[in-house]
């Protein structure tokens, strides 16, 4: 209902300020549905294979949306407004409400504690500061007092976030939790994960549009391959799993992922579509590999009691990672690309605002390009270039970052269940890591 509601008020939106405000009532809505969705099949898929298997069909579906939503948000935006992509969510919202009522069992924690409302606002401070201060580092400058005294507030916000969890009796996080070692070792693998997919698919996408001059609608439908390459091979991880064990599926997915960054940092302006494709393929095919199999080892190392618990922090470990990946890869592309603007502006009579506009985005650059006359179309492909130089080195820090979660997963995530169960204190043999087991 928060969901739909807010989709109402973003459709209707007057200004900026009012779409963010209502999307941010969109996200305390997904923020409810999401954790609940991972709760219910812990607790009515309790065999640890079928809660493995049931996990993976859940990813693949992820995969499936991947697919749809740029599709279907091109389509919109082509034939009709802005705010129909907010209309559209409301008789989905209605089928997922009817459904939820007749077929969703009821579940949830017969100990739940008190809210937390002051770890929620120390946690969103804390976070909300960093973000700002990395968005508005490579614009305001990294040694601006505005962009240091962020990263301050952030530093200490998450500070005495971690201080008042350890320390109340009504935790919105338990941090006893991260002493198992199977779960800090699948959420780090997530957030890791995360952080460098979201911060190279949020430049991909500006590639395909701006570099290679697709329309929305144009760039979705290219990005289908990507996503059906994420949801034919997740539902198939959990037999890999089965297999060969969580420790080995994750770590090859995860060098599957960091490898295919590498290679796809390697392109150029005029790269092919077949090139660039083929590279995000096995992106999703890394990425397939490891979301359900880290998922599962969240949600299987604790009781089904805390069920919601895992799962609430199984999807803020995820929109973390991927909130910092865009702030932090996008950033250091946004200062690449300034710099390589710096470098041709002289040859091109660029000063003044001019030229800070063409540094503020590519899509500015290129509308610059369009009033430059004879020389427009040079420094367009200049400007491209120094996008794609810029993005080439955001993909080679994603590839470092997916490199460290695959040896936190190697060296720590448990091989295989020992006994059939749900208790994690028995249910995994190897819970002291052991390299190459």
């Amino acid at each position: 209902m928060i969901f739909a509601f807010g989709s109402v008020l973003s459709a209707l939106s007057g200004s900026p300020a009012q779409l963010i405000a209502c999307r941010s009532l969109m996200g305390i809505g997904g923020a409810l549905i999401m954790p609940s969705t991972l709760s219910i099949l812990t607790n009515v898929f309790r065999d640890p294979k079928e809660r493995g298997r049931a996990i993976a069909i859940w990813a693949g579906f992820s995969g499936l949306g991947v697919a749809i939503g740029p599709v279907v948000g091109g389509v919109l935006l082509t034939h009709f407004s802005w705010s129909s992509v907010f209309w559209v969510n409301l008789p989905i919202g209605a089928l997922a409400l009817v459904g939820g009522h007749f077929f969703v069992p009821e579940s949830k924690d017969p100990s739940a504690p008190r809210l937390d409302p002051l770890g929620a606002v120390l946690s969103m401070v804390g976070l909300g500061a960093l973000l700002f201060g990395i968005i508005e580092g490579p614009s305001q400058g990294w040694s601006s007092t505005e962009v240091l005294a962020s990263f301050a507030i952030g530093i200490a916000g998450m500070i005495a976030f971690i201080m008042w969890e350890t320390s109340t009796d009504h935790p919105m996080l338990d941090m006893s939790f991260f002493s198992n070692p199977r779960f800090t070792a699948a959420n780090s693998a997530i957030t890791l994960t995360f952080f460098a997919l979201f911060g190279s698919l949020f430049l991909m996408t500006q590639y395909w549009q701006f570099v290679h001059g697709y329309s929305p609608l144009a760039a979705g439908v290219r990005l289908i391959p990507y996503a059906m390459t994420m949801m034919v091979m997740a539902p198939l991880s959990a037999r890999f799993v089965e297999r060969l064990g969580t420790k080995r599926v994750v770590t090859i997915g995860l060098s599957i992922i960091a490898l295919a960054m590498m290679v796809l940092s390697t392109i150029h302006t005029d790269s092919s579509y077949t090139r660039v494709i083929v590279n995000m393929c096995f992106m999703a095919l890394g990425m397939a590999l490891v979301m359900a199999p880290a998922t599962e080892s969240v949600m299987g190392s604790l009781p089904r009691e805390k069920a919601g618990v895992g799962s609430a922090v199984n999807d803020t470990t995820r929109q973390v990672g991927g909130a910092l990946g865009v702030a932090v890869i996008g950033s250091l592309v946004a200062s690449a690309y300034a710099s390589g603007i710096d470098d041709v502006a002289g040859s091109f009579g660029l000063r003044g605002a001019q030229l800070a506009n063409a540094r503020s985005s590519l899509g500015a650059a290129l509308k610059e390009a369009t009033t430059m006359g004879a020389t427009g179309k040079e420094f367009a492909r200049a400007a491209s270039d120094s996008f794609v130089n810029g993005l080439s080195h955001g993909l080679l820090v994603g590839a470092g970052v997916v490199v460290l979660a695959a040896i936190v997963a190697y060296r720590y995530l448990p091989a295989r269940a020992a006994v059939p169960g749900d208790r994690p204190t028995e249910e995994y043999v190897d819970m002291i890591p052991v390299a190459g087991s």
